[in-house]
């Protein structure tokens, strides 16, 4: 028994200098094989080693934060935990593999609702990592033709606020963003020269008492209530830069106001930004911080993605994600 079990390790150790891609090829190859690269141990190892990799995740792959706080024997007590299955779910990889295995009417059926939709869908824009940053994001998505095309500037205004700027995808499909700050440009850039964080005054705050427990909510003022009411959808950029201190429960309780059912049909995609100034900035890891907030709360379809403000990397994909998640809300 003592030499069985000397074997198990060493092979689980040979396993592990392995890829994940390559294991499942390996798998494929016998019955003997299939059991064996099943092992949860292993596949834990993955998940924990290459999560804080992964550069986007969303509702339907997000994993659960118990394989965070609990060991490996309080998990598998009653029951092994499939982390073979959490990982194939969760990685990007997977995802894209997942999507690309769609049926083939299913392309063509995005393609069709992209067409018949009569207004270019308007999605509103908030969040500190609009106002925190070192590089601006909106500067970047302005002047950057090569990477987002501008194809018209704000001209009108809904309830005082501007119509905001529409862009032009690489599939040559239009959209328009309103980016909603929360006070004015004067007193932003006076609150990033004194190293003051700006009142916000997008919300205002309102308590109430839950149990033996004073709770705290949000609702939006009027004009940016108005643009709630006519969005198809929303974009959060929130600030993952890990020398910063942030307030993620503050954040989320801003995000619930925004998204509040009461403004809009309670299914319209939520994109959050996961945006670092530039490169070489340590981030806080995409599914840390879809953890630190709390998506997995959320009713609607949301996706993390991180992004970099002086690059735009990483903002095209997740542009992408909301588009289709609008036009399909839209053709329903």
């Amino acid at each position: 028994a003592a030499l069985d079990g000397f074997q198990i390790d060493v092979q689980l150790n040979i396993m592990s200098l392995l890829s994940p891609q390559d294991l499942c090829h390996l798998g494929s190859t016998s019955c003997y094989w299939r059991a064996a690269v099943q092992d949860p141990l292993l596949w834990r190892y993955f998940l924990l080693r290459d999560l804080p990799s992964w550069t986007s995740v969303d509702w339907k792959s997000l994993p659960d934060v118990e394989i965070f706080n609990k060991a490996f024997s309080e998990v598998s007590d009653n029951a092994l935990y499939d982390y073979m299955a959490v990982y194939k779910r969760s990685c990007p990889q997977g995802r894209r593999s997942l999507k690309s295995s769609r049926p083939r009417y299913g392309a063509v059926t995005s393609f069709l609702q992209s067409l018949v939709t009569q207004a270019e869908p308007r999605f509103a824009m908030f969040g500190p990592g609009l106002e925190e940053l070192d590089d601006s994001l909106v500067q970047k998505m302005m002047t950057c033709p090569e990477i987002l095309l501008v194809a018209g500037l704000p001209h009108r205004q809904i309830h005082g606020i501007g119509s905001g700027v529409s862009f032009q995808f690489n599939n040559g499909q239009k959209f328009n963003i309103v980016t909603l700050y929360s006070t004015t440009s004067v007193e932003r850039r006076r609150a990033r020269e004194e190293q003051a964080v700006a009142v916000n005054k997008m919300f205002y705050q309102e308590n109430s008492v839950v149990g033996n427990r004073q709770a705290v909510h949000y609702s939006v003022i009027a004009q940016v209530r108005k643009v709630c009411e006519v969005v198809d959808g929303f974009i959060y950029v929130a600030n993952a830069e890990a020398h910063r201190e942030h307030d993620r429960q503050e954040e989320l309780a801003r995000i619930l106001a925004m998204i509040d059912p009461a403004l809009g049909p309670p299914n319209r995609p939520l994109l959050v930004l996961s945006c670092v100034s530039h490169v070489g900035v340590k981030r806080i890891p995409c599914v840390y911080m879809a953890h630190q907030l709390q998506l997995n709360l959320l009713r609607q379809p949301w996706m993390m993605q991180d992004t970099i403000a002086a690059t735009l990397d990483g903002l095209l994909n997740g542009i992408e994600w909301l588009l289709e998640e609008a036009n399909c809300k839209n053709a329903q």
